[in-house]
């Protein structure tokens, strides 16, 4: 996968504005970058993970009516890797969503992490392995992969739901950054991956699609005109 930018983002929804911008910006200290509108009353809040616009970016998108009723996703814990951390720090949110600060270089993470429960651990490596071309990061554990600086890791849970909704409570999609949405959505679904919507473009500012990982958990591809230039269509 050709990246745009050495990280992944991460993206939630929740009806808890307010309380959620607390949390995050003056518990967790995230820096504000932008609000953009997604449509259907949907704003997206997005604040910077790490240190400027090539790093992480956490997309709180606030949605105006009520969110459907639906289980976690696989995505269930964002580590973040914080300069000053001594030891892990666990904390939760107030619509439930777990994360860590944790010294810069635990497990092998400087960036973020997001850590995914999975029905099967050899479908989970071949999809980021295979399909997305992702290399492995052993510091990390046994199932995790490089994206970039960020890594994605999965433990096995034979419980969690297999076709995860997107629109809903929580962490519900990673977004990766690339230089063209239209070539690499067409590569994941010639390798064998699973479709989720196909590339489009939303004004001048971004082309994208998403796919879907054996669980169904939703991944963006996204290219942004602010990391790759003018956006043509095809």
């Amino acid at each position: 996968m050709d990246l745009a930018k050495p990280h992944m983002d991460v993206g939630l929804y929740t009806n808890n504005r307010e309380k959620m911008l607390q949390f995050w910006q003056d518990k967790v200290g995230l820096r504000f970058d932008h609000l953009g509108k997604l449509g259907g009353g949907v704003h997206q809040l997005r604040h910077f993970l790490g240190e400027g616009p090539t790093g992480p970016i956490l997309k709180i998108n606030a949605a105006r009516d009520p969110l459907p009723e639906a289980q976690a996703s696989g995505y269930r814990e964002l580590l973040i890797a914080r300069s000053g951390c001594a030891a892990p720090e666990h904390l939760i949110d107030p619509d439930g969503n777990r994360l860590s600060l944790v010294p810069p270089g635990h497990l092998g993470i400087t960036g973020i992490a997001m850590r995914m429960v999975v029905r099967d651990l050899d479908a989970f490596d071949d999809f980021f392995g295979r399909v997305l071309g992702l290399s492995a990061g052993p510091d990390v554990g046994a199932h995790a992969y490089a994206c970039g600086q960020s890594f994605i890791m999965a433990v096995h849970d034979p419980d969690t739901v297999g076709d995860a909704v997107q629109l809903a409570k929580g962490y519900r999609y990673l977004t990766v950054q690339i230089f063209d949405a239209d070539k690499e959505y067409d590569t994941v679904i010639n390798r064998g991956g699973n479709e989720g919507t196909l590339p489009k473009t939303l004004g001048t500012t971004v082309r994208y699609g998403f796919i879907r990982d054996p669980d169904g958990n939703w991944i963006e591809l996204s290219q942004r005109s602010t990391l790759t230039g003018p956006i043509v269509n095809p």
